[in-house]
């Protein structure tokens, strides 16, 4: 009644439960005027429990479920299915949403749309896209995976007086992306800051795509460290110390010559990969920065070249490590867990296997911890699919970890200030570059949220 006109409403109710919800709103909207049918699946005196005592109270018409409830392109409430639907949706639940879809009929789920597996955010056979979804409590992480942003439109999460207290019970392991989990770890200004205390990020950077490990180095120094320095080699020694001149930039040909800048231990975090090439220094870089057990991103070229053996990746981790590939290097990296059900499952594995932290990009970008906590980032915008924001994105991480953030809390913290860039940009147009910019800002309303 809040988001539509008042017209011809059709509520389609399954057999559990949240065919129950179904009959409530019917009741509800007759009682406030609205002409109302409703369809079900399956018998009335089948129903059980609340599913039964909500059909109680309503004495309205219940037809059977049928395509043909849609005539007059009706708005739609989809309470067919909940969360834990747990086989393919077919015969004649399948027709009518399949018509539904067809003719894109104006819908409003219940819990979620049907179809749509509360845990995994898979697609079980069909889902209605539908333009608002009223779950309860607490959102699902079906919602906020692709196909749940694809399906749910609006997300309005509804008290309906459950107890708080109840939420102790469930003993989540996974959370939406917002400050409040991460904001305490943030440094704030201290008086007696000096920058070797704001900790010191060393980036490999590579003789070719030199672009990407400037971004990261501007990314790290606004989001904090105190300092970031580049170790190039000797043919791209003239590109880098000619751009920003914040950045430290130190010769570093090969392996050996990384390894030993790790011998000052003021160097707190190592980034690895942004363009640094698919070439043996990348991969001695890498193994050098993990022997040492301090923070460590390992991104891009530095997660390929150990496709073929990951076990030697994995058996190099020894301190706080943090991998941040996209859905390709994570496929190299993990190719059998491509059959796991769900996203966040593949990537609590990937954690679980490695030892590291691991973030999967995407438009629900996935960060799970080796111990199974999880944070699912739907803060972003489809802008950030530009060259370079994947750099500014690790740059970030980075900067955080040589502050000291444990890389599940940087990878969450940089994750959700990565989005909150691209967001107050704006306006069509973006690029990497202006992430940056917007860097202080976004991180000073990560501060300021509650």
């Amino acid at each position: 009644m809040a988001h539509w006109p008042r017209g011809p409403v059709v509520v389609l109710c399954g057999p559990g439960n949240n065919g129950g919800d179904g009959f409530v709103a019917a009741r509800h909207l007759a009682t406030a005027g609205w002409p109302v049918r409703l369809g079900l699946l399956g018998a009335r005196d089948g129903l059980r429990g609340d599913a039964a005592w909500a059909a109680s109270t309503w004495d309205g018409e219940v037809l059977p479920l049928s395509p043909d409830l849609l005539d007059g392109r009706p708005l739609v409430i989809d309470a067919l299915f909940g969360a834990g639907l747990a086989r393919p949706i077919d015969g004649i639940a399948g027709a009518v949403i399949d018509r539904l879809e067809a003719e894109r009929l104006p819908t409003l789920a219940v819990d979620v749309p049907s179809g749509l597996h509360g845990d995994t955010g898979e697609v079980l056979g069909r889902a209605p896209h539908a333009q608002r979804t009223v779950t309860f409590f607490r959102g699902k992480p079906g919602h906020f995976q692709l196909e749940g942003l694809r399906r749910c439109g609006v997300l309005e999460i509804a008290d309906i007086g459950i107890r708080s207290g109840v939420l102790a019970g469930i003993a989540p392991r996974q959370w939406l992306n917002a400050p409040p989990l991460w904001q305490h770890a943030l440094r704030r200004s201290d008086i007696a800051d000096h920058k070797f205390a704001r900790g010191h990020a060393t980036l490999l950077g590579g003789g070719a795509a030199t672009g990407a490990a400037r971004l990261a180095a501007l990314a790290a120094r606004r989001a904090g460290a105190g300092l970031v320095t580049i170790a190039a080699p000797a043919a791209a020694l003239a590109i880098y110390r000619a751009a920003e001149p914040g950045n430290l930039v130190v010769q570093a040909d090969d392996g050996p010559a990384f390894a030993r800048l790790m011998e000052d231990a003021r160097r707190t975090a190592m980034l690895v990969g942004p363009g640094s090439g698919l070439e043996p220094r990348t991969r001695a870089a890498a193994l050098a920065a993990l022997a040492t057990g301090r923070g460590v991103v390992l991104d891009a070229d530095a997660i390929t070249l150990f496709a073929e053996v990951p076990g030697e990746l994995f058996g190099a981790v020894r301190g706080p490590v943090l991998l941040t590939p996209h859905e390709g290097e994570f496929r190299r990296l993990f190719p059998d867990l491509d059959g796991m059900a769900g996203k966040l499952a593949r990537v609590r594995a990937a954690a679980a296997r490695s030892g590291a932290t691991v973030l999967l990009k995407g438009p629900d970008t996935i960060i799970a911890a080796p111990d199974g906590r999880a944070v699912i980032n739907v803060h972003a915008s489809p802008a950030l699919a530009t060259a370079g924001a994947g750099d500014v994105l690790a740059g970030l991480a980075v900067g955080l970890m040589a502050q000291q953030l444990s890389p599940l809390a940087a990878a969450a913290a940089a994750a959700w200030i990565h989005g909150e860039c691209a967001l107050r940009f704006g306006r069509p147009g973006l690029i990497a570059e202006d992430l940056v910019a917007q860097i202080p800002q976004a991180v000073q309303a990560a501060l300021s949220a509650n």
